[in-house]
């Protein structure tokens, strides 16, 4: 495939194209020039395990991502085993396709609890849990803090901040963080706290949409095309580049328009806004 020096670190998360199975997924970068993918889950346990990485390497693409494991918050002694379990075979996943970088999203409050000190300790317990396993395999856990509005039920972990917090008793190799511009771009600490997580050297991933309004019926879908919303990226860009980071860039959208659009359509539009808004402050 012909790799363009300006999309060198461009990846596409496969949600960005949710329509698409992996081998489309995996078609449509090579067509279009897009070195790397990040795949989530249930592409790859639709394609299994074992031909997904075949089919990615043979196409000659790396993995920037795994998303996701995470959901840590069970209060039961069963809910936190399965946690684990499923935790611990995303990690094993994240090995068979040559990535290091395995998303988390933390989780939320438990059905009918409000006690969120409690709940955001359960996270940092299981975090200690999972490292061992993590380490072993040589896959660092990246945690992705939320927009608050997902709190109560996805992430209870809403700034870098509290991410850096949550990962700073475990070596950075094995516990990093994502800045993910959708989910941080309010963040009155963001500037100071991406400096902090250069600094511990625990930026694994830099994620990039708009965040657009009005908020869509289904706050999930509220993500767009760079420069459709609300994101800075020449600011939010630049700390992540003085901050030291030099890895892939991964454009991650859930929108419904967008994925009732033509994929390569699709992949067109990323790489003209990642062109224009966020390659030069890369």
């Amino acid at each position: 495939m012909t790799i363009y020096p300006d999309f060198a670190r461009l990846s596409i998360n496969s949600a960005t194209t949710k329509k698409w199975t992996l081998a489309e997924v995996v078609e449509g970068c090579v067509k279009a020039g897009i070195p790397a993918i990040g795949p989530w889950r249930d592409r790859v346990e639709e394609a299994g395990l074992d031909k997904a990485a075949r089919l990615i390497k043979d196409a000659g693409l790396r993995v920037s991502s795994l998303c996701r494991g995470g959901f840590l918050t069970a209060p039961d002694a069963e809910g936190q085993a399965a946690a684990l379990a499923d935790n611990r075979a995303a990690i094993l996943e994240a090995v068979a396709l040559d990535t290091r970088e395995l998303f988390l999203v933390v989780g939320g409050l438990a059905p009918g609890e409000k006690d969120v000190v409690a709940a955001r300790r359960r996270v940092a317990d299981r975090l200690a849990d999972l490292v061992p396993f993590a380490e072993k395999n040589g896959v660092r856990l990246v945690l992705e803090p939320l927009h608050p509005m997902y709190a109560a039920d996805r992430a209870l972990i809403s700034t870098l901040g509290q991410a850096l917090d949550l990962a700073a008793p475990f070596d950075a190799s094995t516990v990093g963080v994502a800045v993910d511009t959708f989910h941080v771009w309010w963040d009155p600490e963001l500037k100071a706290q991406i400096e902090r997580a250069g600094r511990e050297n625990r930026i694994a991933s830099y994620q990039v949409c708009d965040f657009n309004m009005p908020i869509a019926a289904d706050p999930l879908l509220s993500r767009g095309y760079m420069g459709d919303g609300v994101v800075d990226f020449a600011t939010i860009g630049t700390w992540v580049r003085d901050a030291g980071y030099t890895g892939d860039i991964e454009v991650e959208i859930f929108n419904q328009e967008i994925w009732d659009t033509d994929g390569n359509t699709v992949l067109s539009t990323v790489k003209d806004r990642y062109a224009e808004l966020v390659l030069p402050y890369a």
